[in-house]
Parts: structure tokens; C-alpha cells; sequence
């Protein structure tokens, strides 16, 4: 959907976490789009040529906020974060295809930035997600990685319980 419109992104949430860890049902698509400081109006006009937005002040509410809510045209709640800053970008550059066949093909984040996305929404379903992701991708997880970009992320949330929850669950004891 967002190929066609030539915008970098990719999906993020439920749809990648089929891809990474255990499929559950999910009842939106959340993506994350990029949206350089500056150029989030044009990028939210594009979208919203493509998709009808779910609530009346959808552009304002973008503008302030940086989250588009659309739907598709079968009423599918998409979510669609304006990314700008530097990890975001690195989320949409490390993203990927992922077949689903009969569908085509979808972008999606990688397993890793799946996870430290997760971990810094820090809900409790968000915590379920993690620990399916790290079971079926085992050894595949750069577990490195993940700690490095979710660091300066939890000390701007000032949260470093979202670390240490996160070290034990990768811990390979566990």
C-alpha cells in the first residue's frame, strides 16, 4: 500500500510479530512511515489520497501527534506512526519483505527492532509478544543489537526497569 505511494516504511505491531514470533489475531496494521521533520503534511496529503481517516480531524491530529489513523477500504483500522528520527529511520532501513502467499509481498521490520519496539510500549501483552519473538527466533536474535538501540531509548523514557525486564528475558538461562 505505501510502495505504491513511493514512501519508505514498513509494518510494525501484530503483522510483523506473525512473522517473528507467534501469529495471534491483531485488529490494525500499524506502520511507520518516514516523515522527515518538516515534510509530515505532504506525506500525511499522500496518505490520506490513498486512505480514508478514521477519525474527523485525522491531518490535525497527525500534525500534533505524529500518528495517522486510517482505514482501508474493508473498515481495517491502520495506524501510521510519521517517523523522523534517527532509530525510525534505521527501523525502515533494516526492514524487509516477507512473502504471504497469495497476498504478495509485505514490509515489515526486523525481529529486533520488533522487540525493542515492544519493549519500550512496555504494555503487558507487549511483554507476551517479546518472549514469543525470542523463543522462535532463538539464536537468529541479535541480542546486541536490540540492547544497543533500546538503551538510549529507555534513558529518554527514563525507564531502565524496561532493560533490566528485557536482559532476563534474553538471557540465555532463561
Amino acid at each position: 500500500m505505501i510502495q505504491r505511494l513511493k514512501i519508505p516504511g514498513c509494518c510494525i505491531g501484530g503483522v510483523a510479530l506473525q512473522r517473528w514470533g507467534e501469529v495471534r489475531q491483531t485488529v490494525d496494521v500499524d506502520l511507520t512511515v518516514l516523515a522527515p521533520l518538516g515534510t509530515e503534511g505532504l506525506v500525511i496529503d499522500q496518505l490520506l489520497t490513498q486512505f480514508q481517516p478514521r477519525i474527523s480531524e485525522a491531518r490535525q491530529f497527525a500534525m500534533e501527534t505524529r500518528v495517522l489513523l486510517l482505514q482501508s477500504d474493508d473498515y481495517l483500522g491502520i495506524d501510521v506512526s510519521l517517523g523522523a528520527f534517527p532509530y525510525e529511520v534505521r527501523v525502515i532501513e533494516r526492514s524487509s519483505h516477507w512473502q504471504v502467499s497469495p497476498y504478495g509481498r509485505i514490509r515489515t521490520c526486523s525481529a529486533e527492532d520488533l522487540v525493542v519496539l515492544k519493549a519500550f510500549a512496555n504494555r503487558p501483552q507487549d511483554w507476551i509478544d517479546i518472549e514469543r519473538v525470542i523463543v522462535r527466533q532463538g539464536a537468529r536474535l541479535d541480542r546486541r543489537l536490540i540492547l544497543t538501540e533500546l538503551t538510549p531509548l529507555a534513558e529518554l523514557k527514563e525507564d531502565p526497569g524496561i532493560l533490566q525486564d528485557l536482559q532476563q528475558l534474553l538471557s540465555p538461562d532463561c
